[in-house]
């Protein structure tokens, strides 16, 4: 139809290629939702400089994520607290000891990830339709309520409901908070930003770690003290959420104009030569563009992240955090310190810790060069890391226990660890920035809510696979990561594009040109091809 030839991509950029004149280029840009901004040449730095305010809104907006790491680590060290095994223990260890039982672990593991199902799915319609704040709202009540059971809980009962509710909540907070930092982050410096959010997480894990190992060491009959201090980390959020504006994409998608106005003035306050009206104009061209695009593939409504081109972006947004469901989180993460503690290990907090600073370490570097040396690689290489790990440790079960055998799994959990963050960091940034625009928020939704799925099952079976009353696999555990993760990590290298530098219209672009994924990086976009044409004219 003369519609399809009107907006296919490939036949507009090799329009630009014959033409070499910038008025055709811009046109052919246009069509596709795409205007020059003035800040594509800017390099990471310089961005960071120019726009001071919307980096320190997406910086603090991460800032959330410290709640979401303090709960993940506090799940993982506080069930090996003498205290909290004393007070909900259902059953005794061979020792006669009291104990918790693994039908229990494996409920409580599996009730979080069951509610952060629930709030991923849940929380993406109330973010589409009432704007990201009010979605961020939501999520912050809900943390609120699970803290509250788990101050009052007494019971095995009780930390269930309390589980279920900080799953919903930080479910929700995963699929809202990359939304809306790639919506209000400069394009250059876009990668940097998205992975705060892994910095931020991983500070909070950190902190839940050792405040276990302190609560461990100086008061085993005390468990409240780390529950109690997630009320400073609520706290500092909500402050944040009442002075954060609007997300501007979302305005201009749901036809709030002023409300766009106000949010980019407020985003782009002192950055010198700012064309509010110019600025705008990109949001407003890329949103009427996919929906011209939906209307003619009659793939208007929110189940188009399953058909398609969108179907097979939603694909690439989960699979990258998917890929650490099926290469260990469970184990190394949620059950970190209880599968050391379990494999013999004399200070299992103490190991935790170490991983947990290797971490920090990693996170800091992948901030730093993400927007230098794109995410693809970083996502890739990390994933085969973890998956090496495994093997690795798989292998440690297998063979003759020796002195060496403790500190040499300590170095493959350390590596794991680097893979995990590096791995995280990409992953949460792809949850962000991979879908279209219009339909981001549900795709970001299902996009980390298929990784709950699979922590669903893997809470179920790590309990069993590491307890030395069950299963007592041990460090063979390894193996079993590396069977299922295999087809995970080689599928990193097939489907996972590098979207460095890359504006939503641009992704949109290679998306329906239906660019290999290795071949993201080395493409002309047709706003590139703009720029270009700009400099052979000056």
């Amino acid at each position: 139809m003369a519609t399809e030839k009107q907006t296919d991509p490939t036949e507009a950029i090799e329009h630009v290629h014959d033409s070499g004149n910038l008025k055709d280029a811009v046109l052919d840009a246009a069509l596709l939702g795409q205007v020059r901004t003035g800040y594509e040449t800017l390099t990471p730095w310089e961005t960071v400089k120019t726009f001071k305010i919307s980096s320190l809104v997406c910086f603090a907006a991460a800032f959330s994520a410290a709640t979401d790491g303090y709960q993940v680590g506090m799940n993982s060290g506080i069930v090996a607290n003498a205290a909290f095994i004393k007070q909900f223990a259902t059953t005794v260890s061979t020792t006669g000891q009291p104990a918790l039982a693994s039908p229990v672990l494996a409920g409580w593991s599996s009730i979080q990830s069951v509610g952060q199902i629930i709030g991923m799915v849940a929380l993406s319609f109330v973010s589409s339709r009432f704007g990201r704040k009010v979605a961020m709202y939501t999520y912050w009540t809900i943390l609120a309520c699970s803290i509250v059971v788990e101050s009052v809980g007494r019971s095995w009962q009780a930390w269930l409901v309390a589980k279920l509710l900080a799953g919903i909540g930080v479910g929700s907070m995963q699929s809202i908070l990359p939304t809306y930092i790639s919506e209000v982050a400069p394009v250059r410096i876009r990668g940097a930003l998205l992975m705060m959010y892994s910095f931020w997480w991983t500070l909070g894990t950190f902190f839940a770690y050792i405040a276990m190992q302190t609560l461990n060491k100086h008061h085993p009959n005390i468990y409240l003290v780390p529950i109690y201090t997630q009320w400073a980390q609520v706290g500092v959020m909500l402050i944040i959420y009442l002075v954060l504006p609007e997300s501007p994409a979302w305005c201009v998608t749901r036809g709030h104009m002023d409300r766009a106005r106000a949010a980019l003035q407020t985003l782009h306050r002192g950055v010198r030569d700012f064309d509010l009206d110019q600025q705008l104009q990109v949001l407003v061209l890329t949103v009427e563009h996919e929906q011209a695009l939906a209307i003619e593939q009659q793939r208007e409504h929110w189940y188009a992240i399953f058909r398609g081109v969108d179907g097979f972006r939603t694909v690439v947004t989960l699979w990258t955090n998917l890929s650490q469901q099926f290469i260990g989180l469970t184990l190394f993460g949620t059950f970190g310190t209880y599968f050391f503690q379990q494999a013999g290990l004399a200070d299992p907090f103490k190991i935790k810790c170490i991983t947990e600073a290797v971490q920090i370490a990693t996170v800091i570097v992948t901030v730093l060069i993400a927007d230098y040396t794109g995410r693809r690689l970083m996502a890739c290489s990390a994933t085969t890391l973890m998956w090496l790990s495994c093997v690795a440790i798989g292998i440690l079960g297998v063979v003759p226990q020796v002195k060496a055998t403790d500190y040499i799994l300590v170095l493959f959990a350390c590596l794991w660890n680097v893979g995990v963050t590096a791995n995280g960091a990409a992953g949460w940034g792809y949850i962000g920035e991979i879908s279209s625009q219009r339909l981001r928020p549900y795709t970001a939704g299902f996009g980390a809510a298929s990784t709950c799925v699979i922590g669903v099952v893997m809470g179920q079976l790590t309990p069993y696979m590491v307890n030395a009353s069950k299963w007592d696999w041990g460090l063979k555990t390894g193996w079993f990561y590396a069977g299922v993760g295999l087809p995970f990590a080689a599928g990193m290298w097939l489907l996972i594009p590098e979207t460095a530098g890359r504006s939503a219209a641009e992704l949109d672009e290679l998306f329906q040109r239906k660019i290999k994924p290795w071949r993201f990086a080395q493409t002309e976009t047709a706003v590139q091809r703009v720029i270009q044409n700009e400099k052979v004219q000056s």
